[in-house]
């Protein structure tokens, strides 16, 4: 890719990685549902993907960024693989995926 394309590609990053942000803020924050607090997550993560990789070609750091990427999506896979199978023990305990529910209980 030529120079100017980069420049239109980072623009796009710039424009594409706060709405990811944005989202998945929304999606922790508004909803009640354990699922959709999970993706909320996974989108966060995704964007400080995208920002990581971002700012490793900016700064002509691109192997530090990818290995830094590659080890935030390790970690983000495991989180992500754990918190889901606490939701699904939640479900089945509750039969629901309300966080209401959660007050109920005890431990």
């Amino acid at each position: 890719m030529t120079n100017p394309d980069m420049a239109a590609l980072i623009r796009l990053f710039v424009i594409f990685i706060p709405l990811l942000l944005v989202a998945g803020l929304y999606c922790i924050i508004v909803t009640r549902n354990l699922i959709r607090i999970l993706i909320g997550v996974e989108l966060l993560s995704k964007a400080v993907v995208l920002i990581i990789i971002v700012a490793g070609y900016v700064t002509n750091r691109m192997a530090l960024a990818q290995a830094m990427a590659i080890t935030m999506i390790i970690i983000e896979v495991v989180v992500i693989a754990i918190a889901a199978g606490i939701i699904i023990n939640i479900f089945r305990h509750y039969d629901s995926l309300d966080t209401r529910n959660l007050e109920q209980m005890k431990g």
